[in-house]
């Protein structure tokens, strides 16, 4: 997976060495050498990737890193460090200020192609999901970004993988003060309580007795469940192999033993800010599809829906030699209501209708909004006479009832005239439409308040 990597670096012979390893494996680079540069390219998003030096005239690291997190258009560029500090310290320094990982120099070229395949590979998902956030937004919708950056990784439900007592101990102490942390000894429960437990990230050693940890890894990325979930690796010093196999698998970060339980603790928030970024993004693009099939008012489905879904299950009950049913209700006189009570008013007529509707239908109907007082009802394999029978309790129970308008200050009665008609091996959804609209009429003209069949 190619990336554009956008290096800063004041010295240009590092440039050069970093430059000259990434177009080997085939990423796009630009280069920078201060602070305003770097900045200036991101915010013109230019890159998909910062590899950063920590230790620059004017503006250092730290510094350009803090700045693209805390602005909303470069907040999810993801940042490595490139750095000659190596203390714990000063990799808690960067973690705070946003970074999402270190490589200390001379930097080794196998752990860098590894890191940056594995925020590609993240970057490539918020992409998508960003873009259509941004379509989410365009509809009216709060931008989900606009709270990315107060978000500080805290109050997550975490669990443990660890069989050795003191190490998985250790690791929970750490975590408890700002984190719900379950410890969990065996890989198999892990797996299952990952599965069903709701947590926010997985913190795994790769130093488990009889089971590999990679393997755990893999699974927790495999399963639909868990697929989503972060997972921060624990390895000693010698698995440095295993650690960038698991870059490849997936995994999001690692730390080395021994633990130093600041960068842990700074770790454990960015994986956690990062997965709710994801998880608001991604609840943005559901209500925006959300958006786009269901009528706001009334929370029924819309006529887009109805449309597409009644071509589906007209084909698939005709394939079986079956049939299904279509009832089209239309309020009466709902115009007056409008005009002698207002529009709140009959808009709050139309929700209560619809929430009639769908108490009188069975589970398996599915109800819509086809337009102003107009709705249309489609009941899967149901004849003439079953149709009939859920129309007559829809309006008896519409009748039977008056209808609270101003905020419950007065009710005033409505009633409904329906229309059915059954498909009977017809797969043309406009044809069967008419037919029932057909059948509507004859209810208006024949005094409403009634449920007619169309005798076709």
């Amino acid at each position: 997976m190619t990336a554009r990597v956008l290096v800063v670096d004041d010295i240009p012979a590092n440039i050069r060495l970093l430059e000259a390893r990434l177009n080997a494996e085939y990423f796009d680079v630009l280069t920078a050498t201060n602070g305003p540069e770097a900045l200036a390219i991101c915010e013109r998003g230019l890159c998909d990737i910062v590899l950063l030096d920590v230790m620059m005239p004017g503006m250092d690291g730290f510094e350009v890193c803090t700045r693209l997190k805390g602005d909303i258009r470069t907040a999810h560029i993801p940042v490595v460090m490139v750095t000659a500090l190596d203390q714990p310290a000063d990799r808690v320094r960067g973690l705070e200020a946003g970074a999402d990982d270190f490589l200390t120099k001379p930097v080794d070229e196998v752990a860098l192609i590894a890191r940056v395949r594995s925020l590609s590979r993240l970057k490539v998902v918020l992409d998508e999901l960003r873009s259509r956030a941004a379509t989410s937004a365009s509809l009216g919708m709060p931008d989900p970004l606009a709270h990315v950056l107060k978000e500080r990784g805290l109050q997550g439900k975490i669990l443990v993988v660890d069989d050795r007592d003191s190490s998985g101990e250790r690791i929970v102490a750490a975590l408890r003060g700002e984190h719900s942390v379950s410890l969990e000894k065996s890989p198999q429960n892990a797996l299952f309580r990952g599965a069903e437990g709701d947590f926010d990230l997985f913190v795994v050693s790769l130093g488990l007795k009889d089971y590999d940890g990679l393997r755990l890894c893999s699974q927790v990325r495999s399963l639909e469940r868990t697929r989503q979930l972060p997972v921060l690796m624990i390895a000693d010093l010698e698995d440095r192999k295993r650690v960038l196999r698991g870059l490849d698998l997936g995994v999001n970060d690692y730390l080395t033993r021994p633990i130093d339980r600041n960068e842990l603790v700074a770790r454990v928030r960015t994986q956690l800010r990062r997965k709710r970024y994801a998880d608001a993004l991604r609840e943005s693009m559901q209500v925006s599809i959300e958006m786009a099939l269901v009528d706001s008012l009334t929370g029924l489905n819309n006529r887009r829906y109805l449309e597409t879904h009644l071509a589906s299950l007209l084909q698939n009950v005709t394939s079986r030699g079956g049939s299904l049913s279509l009832m089209v209700l239309d309020i009466d006189h709902f115009k007056s209501v409008n005009d002698s009570y207002g529009h709140n008013a009959g808009d709050e007529v139309l929700r209560a209708f619809a929430g009639r509707v769908k108490r009188m239908i069975r589970q398996a109907d599915l109800a819509c909004r086809f337009g102003g007082e107009e709705f249309v009802v489609i009941m899967p394999d149901t004849s003439t006479s079953v149709a009939q029978s859920i129309a007559e309790r829809v309006r008896a129970a519409v009748q039977g009832e008056l209808f609270a308008i101003d905020d419950g200050a007065r009710s005033i009665p409505v009633t409904v005239s329906i229309g059915i008609a059954e498909s009977m091996g017809v797969n043309d959804p406009d044809m069967l439409f008419r037919r029932a609209d057909r059948a509507l009429y004859r209810s208006k003209n024949s005094g409403r308040n009634r449920v007619t069949a169309d005798a076709a």
